[in-house]
């Protein structure tokens, strides 16, 4: 008898030898936020044997699509190929460090986290895979080591979020992080690498026609 075979993506969240993995769960543990007037680990939201979440988990994002944030904030639209292959300390960006880049990554997408902490518990877009790997991308200049050329700080960042509609609704996301099916339903499910740089590009230019659709404008 033969066993199921785990995706890709799965099988990187769930192998402790992997960086990124162990990034996302660094982030998880470091930051709590505020679900049903308590204030509980953000670790305790996430899903670690899952790719899709179902209606009735109690979770609201999984290690996967965590750890796809983190992989593109560490190497930006690199990191949508690197997102269903192990992450080695020796394959770092060039002149970041493991402990550069755990001072740097964790308490920045803890922020972000904290700062969303209602569209994560209401299981806004954000928690979309490819949404996460996007908004990655649009991290990932801010980082240190990154090679982007353009001085990029935390600020520009918050401000380019500041606007944009995270409910799960076909007139934000359809054609940018999601399709709408033929029931009408708004279906997320599309891969990381599919998604995530159109994502990125519609947080980074919101003038774009995707830009200007997220933002609801």
């Amino acid at each position: 008898m033969q066993g199921v075979a785990v995706a890709k993506n799965l099988a990187m969240s769930m192998d402790q030898r992997d960086f990124g993995t162990r990034l996302a769960h660094l982030v998880a543990d470091s930051v709590r936020i505020d679900v049903d007037g308590q204030r509980v680990p953000f670790a305790r939201l996430v899903n670690v044997s899952k790719r899709q979440l179902s209606a009735g988990d109690r979770e609201v994002v999984t290690l996967s699509a965590l750890r796809a944030l983190v992989v593109t904030t560490l190497y930006g639209r690199g990191g949508l190929a690197r997102s269903a292959e192990s992450v080695h300390e020796d394959e770092l960006p060039v002149g970041a460090r493991p402990e550069q880049v755990e001072a740097a990554v964790v308490p920045i997408l803890g922020d972000l986290i904290v700062r969303h902490a209602r569209e994560f518990t209401e299981r806004g877009a954000i928690t979309a895979p490819a949404v996460l790997a996007g908004l990655g991308i649009a991290v990932h200049p801010t980082m240190p080591w990154s090679d982007s050329g353009a001085v990029f700080r935390m600020d520009d960042l918050l401000r380019l979020l500041d606007g944009i509609r995270w409910e799960r609704e076909a007139k934000y996301w359809d054609g940018v992080a999601a399709k709408t099916g033929t029931s009408g339903r708004l279906n997320f499910s599309g891969g990381v690498k599919d998604s995530g740089g159109r994502v990125a590009d519609a947080i980074l230019y919101p003038a774009t026609e995707t830009g200007r659709q997220i933002r609801g404008l």
